[in-house]
């Protein structure tokens, strides 16, 4: 069943065009969302360890996400591409984070819909990247982690509905989504994911 929402404002193909442009760049920020991602879901587990429902998964997700990284590297490695020297700050992310809500609630809740969010960014943009692949083991690479991220989008809303109420978890998840057009809309064209 599917529980997250779409994106509402597809992704440029100048977007896809920069991406294919500069694939060693794009490969270096795949790897830091990678790393990233995996955090992330650890830092749920660090910040609500009371969440016992939601525990297991959260670490199911850093665990694969990591494995995602390692699989980015791997590739990377195997075209001579280095790990980046520092992990940028997302501002794609960092403009999301800075529309939480305070309260501690609140901000639970907002924290799991901008991961089920990000989760279905990520879903669109690699599909956009695997149809863009000429090398079908490119194509199939960014297909099954684009499957992955589309997973992810509907797990992190589950984890909502354990909590909250579903029209308020739904209310603020369209909002949310509203918010997440505005800023992809407003962010440079670059070879990264966001």
């Amino acid at each position: 069943m599917k529980l997250n929402l779409d994106v509402t404002v597809p992704s440029k193909k100048e977007w896809v065009d920069a991406v294919m442009a500069d694939f060693d760049s794009f490969l270096q920020d795949h790897a830091d969302c990678e790393r990233k991602a995996s955090a992330m879901a650890m830092s749920f587990v660090a910040k609500y360890p009371n969440r016992v429902e939601i525990i297991p998964e959260l670490i199911d997700i850093g665990i694969e996400e990591l494995e995602h990284f390692k699989q980015v590297y791997e590739l990377m490695a195997s075209r001579g591409i280095q790990l980046a020297h520092h992990i940028s700050q997302d501002p794609y992310v960092s403009a999301l984070l800075k529309k939480c809500h305070d309260g501690r609630e609140e901000r639970f809740l907002d924290r799991l819909l901008i991961a089920s969010v990000v989760e279905t960014r990520g879903a669109e943009r690699f599909r956009l990247v695997s149809e863009a692949q000429e090398d079908p083991e490119m194509h199939r690479f960014y297909k099954v982690l684009w499957a992955s991220e589309a997973k992810h989008g509907h797990v992190f809303v589950k984890m909502a509905l354990n909590y909250f109420d579903e029209n308020q978890v739904y209310d603020r998840l369209r909002w949310w989504i509203d918010i997440e057009g505005e800023v992809i809309d407003a962010l440079p064209i670059r070879a990264a994911l966001h």
